[in-house]
């Protein structure tokens, strides 16, 4: 039976909550969100997370990310992950339960219903293990070679422009991406003034509830 087992070594200390509620509404809403490319599973997974970070960030909401490692990328252990991914990750959102904080991905692309990051890293698992972590929000993504906990690299100008064009469904990195963005200029700028439409209006269900909280 595949598992997956939490690295502690690469988990980032978390802060702040929010209740359960309110993450159900934020994943409805995240999931309708004609933004998102959710059918599209198997590409930019890394950027609808950062896109979903940088909004919860401007909304003010507590927020990180989900990582879920392959046995045999992580460690070179035995162990894969669905559709021969190396990893996956998803925006996630630290909820109160009871005295314990539970953490919960938003990710459409493989649930249809908010999951608890255990319970999606095991979906994920294709065969023996993999591992999954906690990571700042606004770390973007690892880098070449080792993976340790502090040589992840954040959010600056760059990948946030990557982002927008992986919303577009481009991927801004490869030879073939850098081919369209010659021909699609117009299809991530409307990306980008959508996004930053979404930023500037704020769920209204978060109004009454966030400042409840706070």
């Amino acid at each position: 039976m595949a598992t997956s087992i939490i690295d502690t070594g690469l988990t980032d200390c978390t802060t702040g909550v929010i209740t359960l509620d309110l993450a159900q509404s934020l994943f409805e809403y995240f999931k309708d969100s004609a933004l998102f490319r959710w059918k599209d599973g198997n590409n930019d997974c890394e950027d609808r997370a950062n896109a979903i970070c940088i909004l919860l960030d401007t909304w003010h909401v507590p927020n990180y990310k989900g990582w879920v490692f392959s046995g045999y990328f992580l460690k070179k252990n035995l162990g894969s992950l669905i559709n021969s991914w190396n990893y996956h990750v998803a925006a996630l959102l630290p909820v109160q339960d009871h005295d314990l904080t539970e953490y919960y991905v938003i990710d459409p692309s493989t649930s249809p219903c908010l999951e608890t990051l255990t319970n999606w890293a095991v979906k994920i698992t294709f065969s023996e293990i993999s591992y999954h972590c906690i990571k700042d929000g606004d770390v973007y993504i690892f880098p070449p070679g080792k993976i340790k906990k502090d040589n992840w690299f954040t959010r600056n100008k760059g990948n946030s422009n990557w982002t927008i064009q992986g919303l577009s469904g481009i991927n801004g990195l490869s030879s073939k991406g850098k081919a369209q963005l010659a021909f699609n200029k117009k299809r991530v700028m409307k990306t980008l003034r959508t996004f930053n439409t979404m930023k500037n209006e704020r769920p209204l269900f978060l109004t009454g509830q966030m400042d409840e909280e706070n």
